[in-house]
């Protein structure tokens, strides 16, 4: 049989794109991959069956290289590895479309949604679901809305794994924390910090190209270690129910995986509200018996290979789905347990960057 041809976009820096990689890796299905990447000593590069250069997602040439890559080797489905090219793919869906192209994505209004935290939070007040005391900060003066401690103070857009995200737990700390971000942003959010680092996870819920909804998946994360933690200080507040440390997440997440009906539930039902038609991915904590959502990623998950070990493999179902026209059973069955990581290393020589393929 031909292989299928699937190309994917930012194949280096441990990302969601090598994430995908490593998922097509694990699939029954023999599938050619095309990997593409703006530097030259990404590792996926090298472990791609073709491999190219293209410019940053920003550049207004950017699609055509996609689509010349493409139509070189008759790709039929299309992967974004980041969330700039996440943007630009959803902005131009219907080219990639017309070109015979497969990229699975939500609509537009999910995405917009989504990667603004800020309008995440509103569209969870809105829709009746649990979320905590959040502002949106445009200036210093409005930090003084700010009423409970401790918060989190993030970017509203971006900000990929935790980035510019920080933890005050008293007004001082608010405000040189809000001076630094509006340096950087125009405006961001805080959000007050609930529930216990114990109880946090990461949740996909997938749904097929026509909306149907396919399987949900948990991470019960352990954010104390050194990979998977960006943010821990010890707890200073009176507020001792969120326990002895606060922490963030680096986004390396690790930890117990199953089905975890106490946070998969409520995420079927956002993800059912936002009218998903691909992978969504949930991030909360448990607190007082209910999931609190403190943002949603609208595409493929970076655990995604921690889940396709245990037989949700979101690329290869989304691929088996709508491109090879299988019948994909709902909620089908899955391993849990629990899924640790660590680092591997692989060398690039020079011969192999100086000869990497471009298109023109």
């Amino acid at each position: 049989m031909k292989k299928l041809n699937v190309m994917i976009t930012g194949v280096g820096g441990g990302g969601v794109g090598e994430q995908i990689f490593k998922c097509l890796k694990l699939s029954e299905y023999d599938y050619g991959i095309i990997g593409c990447d703006m530097s030259r000593t990404s590792k996926g590069l090298k472990l791609a069956d073709a491999s190219y250069l293209v410019p940053a997602a920003s550049d207004p040439k950017y699609i055509d290289h996609i689509v010349k890559i493409c139509r070189k080797h008759d790709v039929k489905v299309l992967f974004h590895g980041s969330e700039a090219e996440l943007k630009v793919f959803s902005r131009y869906r219907e080219v990639l479309q017309d070109q015979g192209i497969y990229v699975p994505l939500n609509p537009r209004e999910l995405i917009d949604t989504c990667m603004d935290k800020n309008k995440t939070m509103e569209f969870l007040s809105e829709n009746g679901f649990a979320i905590q005391k959040f502002w949106e900060i445009r200036n210093e003066d409005e930090a003084e809305q700010v009423d409970i401690f401790p918060v989190v103070l993030k970017p509203s857009v971006g900000g990929g794994g935790s980035a510019n995200t920080f933890i005050a737990q008293d007004r001082e700390e608010l405000y040189t924390f809000t001076r630094y971000l509006l340096h950087v942003y125009d405006q961001f959010l805080v959000q007050e910090y609930i529930g216990n680092v114990n109880h946090e996870y990461t949740v996909g819920v997938l749904h097929g190209s026509d909306g149907g909804y396919i399987n949900s998946i948990a991470v019960k994360k352990s954010i104390l270690s050194g990979l998977s933690n960006k943010i821990k200080i010890q707890n200073r507040t009176e507020r001792k129910e969120l326990g002895d440390m606060l922490a963030i997440s680096s986004g390396i997440s690790q930890g117990e995986i199953g089905r975890f009906e106490e946070v998969t539930a409520p995420s079927r039902e956002i993800a059912r509200a936002l009218g998903a038609t691909a992978a969504i991915n949930v991030q909360g904590r448990i607190h007082n018996g209910r999931m609190y959502v403190f943002e949603i990623n609208p595409r493929i998950s970076g655990t995604s290979s921690l889940r396709a070990l245990v037989g949700y493999n979101e690329p290869d179902l989304l691929i088996r789905e709508r491109v090879l026209g299988e019948s994909i059973e709902r909620d089908f069955a899955y391993e849990s347990g629990y899924i640790t990581r660590g680092l591997d290393e692989t060398f690039i020589s020079s011969e192999f960057m100086d000869q990497l393929g471009t298109v023109e």
